[in-house]
Order: structure tokens, then sequence, then C-alpha cells
């Protein structure tokens, strides 16, 4: 990506960070989208999460994309195309990538390009042959693939990381029904999920005893001051993660230590002691929920993995 081109998207990025900063800040209860936590900071601090003994998601999932690979790569067949919606780090397209019989390419897709960029050179080092061919768009709305896997007997799409956790249930059928358009006739999607479990699990897994999480959770203001003007006091807010049983989510919150206030892009923004900003949630799902949500975004369930603790899931869904 030229500089000119990576000037005017994190031009972009931030105008699009100030807006929904100011209408979350602006709603009751105050909220922030959790897509803000991962800027780079965010990101190495996430990666550091999913090495902890508390965070057992990326290492169970990690575990099953290599157990269960071959099963994976004789249900989707061989020559598909993998367009994967938030690549990360790209290890995961690499793990998925060596199972799979003779890919024809391989789509990452994210908002953040430097993110897009270190991806494609992962898996473009670990397979020279193959193409490799970033696309900069916003995988929570509709994009294009516009011709770029030619050749390819399918779009498989990879959503791993239970990363549809994140949106509510509306979210989350909405997000199935444009995945399925933008992958096309004949599409498969590989969808990575966790599991409902027991309370001390969840919230340990989200609120680390070495802090890291709580760390990334408080980036986000400390992003909003650099890229946006605010002024938060970071020693004035402090990390919480709940278990939310009735809506089978863990939910993460910031919550100010005080009373204060807070500019934002010329306003005021004031937080009684004890308020919290909800940052994230993280669904859990139990296997007919996510078949019903699966469904009313226009997916079918062809096959379904998980560990023997029954901890995390992989689902193989056919449009």
């Amino acid at each position: 990506m030229s500089t000119a081109l990576a000037r005017d998207a994190a031009a972009a990025q931030r105008a699009a960070l100030l807006a929904d900063a100011l209408a979350g800040l602006s709603a009751a209860p105050k909220t922030l989208p959790c897509k803000w936590l991962y800027d780079s900071e965010g990101a190495r601090l996430f990666e550091a999460i999913t090495r902890l003994p508390e965070y057992y998601p990326t290492r169970t999932e990690m575990r099953i994309l290599a157990e269960s690979g071959a099963a994976m790569a004789r249900a989707i067949g061989p020559g598909a195309a993998v367009v994967e919606f938030g690549p990360g780090d790209g290890v995961k397209g690499v793990q998925l990538l060596r199972a799979l019989d003779r890919p024809a390419a391989y789509l990452p897709v994210d908002i953040a390009p430097e993110w897009l960029e270190a991806a494609a050179a992962r898996v473009a080092a670990a397979f020279p042959g193959l193409p490799v061919r970033p696309v900069v768009a916003d995988f929570t709305e509709a994009f294009a693939l516009a011709g770029r896997a030619e050749g390819s007997a399918t779009h498989l799409g990879f959503f791993p990381g239970s990363t549809i956790g994140n949106f509510t249930p509306g979210e989350a059928v909405a997000f199935l029904a444009r995945a399925r358009r933008s992958l096309g006739t004949g599409a498969k999607l590989l969808l990575g999920a966790d599991l409902v479990k027991g309370r001390a699990v969840l919230e340990a897994a989200y609120d680390d005893a070495a802090g890291i999480t709580a760390a990334f959770n408080l980036n986000l203001l400390a992003r909003l001051n650099r890229e946006a003007g605010a002024d938060f006091a970071l020693d004035g807010f402090r990390h919480r993660a709940v278990w939310n049983a009735a809506r089978e989510r863990v939910e993460m919150h910031l919550v100010s230590q005080r009373a204060q206030s807070v500019r934002l892009g010329g306003r005021v923004f004031r937080f009684a002691a004890g308020e919290t900003i909800h940052t994230e949630n993280s669904h859990k799902y139990r296997p007919e929920r996510l078949r019903e949500l699966a469904a009313a975004g226009g997916w079918r369930e062809e096959a379904m993995w998980t560990d023997a603790e029954g901890l995390f899931s992989v689902w193989l869904l056919a449009a």
C-alpha cells in the first residue's frame, strides 16, 4: 500500500473512531465498540493474552485445527480459496492452509491495512506459490471480493477465535447473512465458537491474574487519548469482567473509580463513581443456539468438531 493510501486509511480510521466514541459515550449505558481495542498496542497485548494459562480459547482452537484438520479438508474439498475475516497475525490461517487440499488462494479481510500486510506476509512466506490477496474492508459491513479468487472451486470463509461472540445475536445473524452474500453461491464457512461453561473458568479467562486483559481494556482509553484527543485519566478507571448468565456472555467493562469528567471531540462526558463503559461482549454458545443463528443467516451445518473437554467448537457451515 502506498504511503498516501496508508495516510488516508489512517485518517479515515481516526474519524471513525471519534464518531463511534462520541456515539457510544452519549448512550445510556455508555459503550465503546470492541473493534477499537485492536490498535498496535492492543494487538500486542491480545497476543500476550492468548498465551496466558487462564485463556483457553486460542490454544484449544489451534488444537482442534491440528487434530481434525484432515477431516476438515475432506469435508471442504480441494481447491478452496480461503477468505479469512480478521486474520490477526495469520497463524490460524497458516494452520488451516496446511491442512487443506490444494488451496487456490488466501484472502485476508480486515479494516486495518497494517495488520493485513503482516498476516499476508506470514502466509506468503509459508506458502510461496499461493496467491495472497489482502482485502481492505470492514467485514462487519457488506464488501465485494470482486473476482480476487478466480479459479477456485469454492470460497471458504474462515472466522476463527469465536469473534462472532462479540456480536449480539441480531448482529451475528446479520454478519452471517452478509458473509453468505460476500462469499457467494456454493460457499462454505469454517467458524470458531466458544461454548458455555462454568463461571469461574470464563471470568478467569477475561480477568487474568497477571493483569494483561486489564491493560488490554484500558488501552482503549489510551488510544482515544492518542488518536482522538481525549483526556481520559487512566488511573480513574479499572477493568471488570463478569459472566452474564441470563445472556450467556462475558461482559468487559471499564469502571469509573470516582466522579469525573472527560473531554472528547469538543464535548464533555461526565462519569459517576462506579459508572461503567461497556467495551466488549463475548457470547458463549450451546450447539442448538449456534445452529439457530446459522440457519437464520442462511447457513446449514455440515460438521462440527470440538476438544475432548468440550471447551470450544469449530463448525463447517454450507450456504
